[in-house]
């Protein structure tokens, strides 16, 4: 199961209580008060593990708390602080306190934190009461409750390119052309139906991720169709790939299309809108033979959009790899422009 949202609760340690005591010794008839303080609460962290793809944990357990601070003790022992408790979550998952929105953090880099909520403070003990006119306080503080709070988290992968398009246009297969990505591929429409990463070499010391999304269809902004689930997960994507299925057994025009699925991004992000795109007219064995000449006159109809609007232009066959190779080179130059292009590992 692919879970990319999700709300939990998180709790602080309690801080201990301080403690009453009072030094009885041999020989030492005025000890005094020697009660030590409580130990404060563990904090809870979230922290960004690269080995998780999903947020599927937290489907099972929605409540964590640190542990407590242990009390005080005499001779002026404080009491151990409680340890602090480190939650696991995928990178690129955003933090938020569900009930404010309040913005926490954003896991982007492995290893990166962010405080989720802080353990409370331990009591005082009785020694802290001592004054010159209270010798022997026989007082001393509880620990305070650790504070708690309920987080939404939501999990935006982190990927070079995003292949979008409509449903059957082939995403999957091109996915699993270009890595070593195993994407579900079936002939019929939202065979996908979570994202898929993959990585991608463009070159012996050049990759870059790629993702399959599952397929959008008009008014996916809005909820409708599948792919409203995941748009999320194209905006930290610096690159498109948007997909085209000349197939004439759609009913649908290449040109409507690609302003369709052009208009339910812009429509969900402005900056999405905006994202840079390679465009791909898959299915290129279909634009052979007699009988495909309307198909063939669509594909030129988009070429000449793309040339006027300054877009690149491709076509491929994800089923047989024609035309791959050149698209692979395409988009590393285009993510080489932007410095984003990742070394191989």
């Amino acid at each position: 199961m692919f879970v990319d949202e999700i709300d939990i609760f998180v709790k602080g340690g309690d801080g201990g209580a301080g403690c009453i005591s009072f030094r009885r010794e041999k020989f030492v008839p005025r000890g005094g008060p020697d009660g030590g303080d409580g130990g404060a609460g563990g904090s809870v962290f979230l922290e960004a593990d690269p080995a998780l793809t999903t947020l599927l944990d937290y489907h099972y357990q929605r409540h964590y708390q640190a542990e407590r601070g242990q009390h005080g003790q005499g001779s002026d022992c404080t009491g151990a602080g409680g340890e602090d408790l480190v939650l696991r979550v995928p990178v690129g998952t955003v933090v938020t306190e569900r009930e404010s929105g309040e913005f926490l953090g954003d896991l982007t880099e492995p290893g990166q934190r962010v405080l989720a909520v802080r353990g409370a403070r331990g009591g005082r003990g009785n020694a802290r009461f001592a004054s010159s006119t209270n010798q022997a306080p026989r007082r001393a503080d509880l620990g305070r409750p650790g504070p708690g709070r309920w987080l939404h988290l939501e999990l935006k992968l982190i990927a070079d390119v995003g292949v979008v398009g409509f449903p059957n246009a082939g995403k999957s297969t091109l996915v699993s052309r270009l890595s070593a990505a195993k994407p579900k591929i079936a002939d019929y429409p939202f065979t996908t139906l979570v994202p898929t990463l993959g990585i991608a070499r463009a070159a012996a010391d050049r990759s870059f991720v790629i993702a399959d999304l599952p397929g959008l269809i008009p008014g996916a902004a809005e909820g409708k169709g599948l792919g409203h689930q995941f748009l999320r997960h194209t905006e930290r994507t610096r690159l498109l790939v948007h997909l085209l299925d000349p197939d004439p057994n759609t009913g649908r025009d290449l040109v409507e299309d690609l302003d369709a699925i052009n208009a339910e991004l812009a429509a969900y992000s402005p900056a999405l809108g905006a994202r840079p795109q390679i465009v791909v007219v898959n299915k290129a064995d279909l634009l052979e033979g007699d009988g495909a000449a309307p198909m063939r006159a669509a594909t030129e109809r988009v070429r000449a959009r793309c040339a006027e609007a300054g877009q690149p232009f491709f076509i491929i066959s994800a089923a047989t790899g024609s035309g791959l190779r050149e698209l692979v080179s395409a988009i590393a130059a285009r993510l080489d422009d932007t410095g984003w292009l990742r070394a191989a590992s």
